[in-house]
């Protein structure tokens, strides 16, 4: 059974998780934080969920055809996700999965760590956050810390009143 801890781990951690976590502090955000093995899906993610008494969001890095935009999707994580509605919402001929690379130069996480904190970084200015509405109806909200071995929970209103204003992002609404 994994242990629920208040706030930061004592010993340091990964650049990408580290900044997690000084975001978080300097926004004077409290959440709890658990640890636990890589989750690389959602399925892998429910015990946690149990645990920590919420429902992760689904994090997406999508991209269009040319290349030249490039979208974070954030999405309850009981939905499922459905690119061409999507795409057909943004008036884009198809989405895909962006790159390896261009998700580590833009958000500075590797697949399986996509995380709405990563919006915060200064080379994530050019990616469009767009967030399923349904998550604002949520008290807490779940992510991981740039990093999939750990998970986090917080209110949703420090999401919408500090982490997205922080990050200078608007975030585009829609219902899958």
């Amino acid at each position: 059974m994994y242990k629920i801890y208040n706030g930061r781990p004592a010993e340091k951690r990964s650049e990408a998780e580290e900044f997690s976590y000084d975001l978080l502090d300097r926004l004077g955000i409290e959440y709890l934080r658990t640890d636990h093995p890589a989750t690389d899906t959602m399925e892998a993610c429910e015990e946690i969920d149990r645990l920590m008494d919420m429902r992760a969001c689904k994090n997406l890095f999508l991209r269009n055809k040319q290349k030249t935009r490039y979208f974070l999707v954030v999405i309850a994580g009981n939905k499922r996700f459905d690119t061409r509605a999507l795409s057909a919402q943004l008036g884009l001929p198809r989405l895909s999965f962006g790159h390896d690379d261009a998700m580590l130069e833009m958000l500075g996480v590797t697949p399986g760590s996509v995380s709405i904190l990563s919006i915060a970084r200064e080379s994530a200015k050019d990616v469009t956050l767009i967030m399923d509405r349904d998550i604002l109806g949520q008290e807490y909200f779940g992510c991981h810390p740039c990093v999939n071995t750990s998970s986090l929970k917080m209110k949703t209103s420090d999401l919408f009143d500090k982490i997205i204003p922080f990050s200078g992002h608007s975030p585009i609404f829609y219902n899958p």
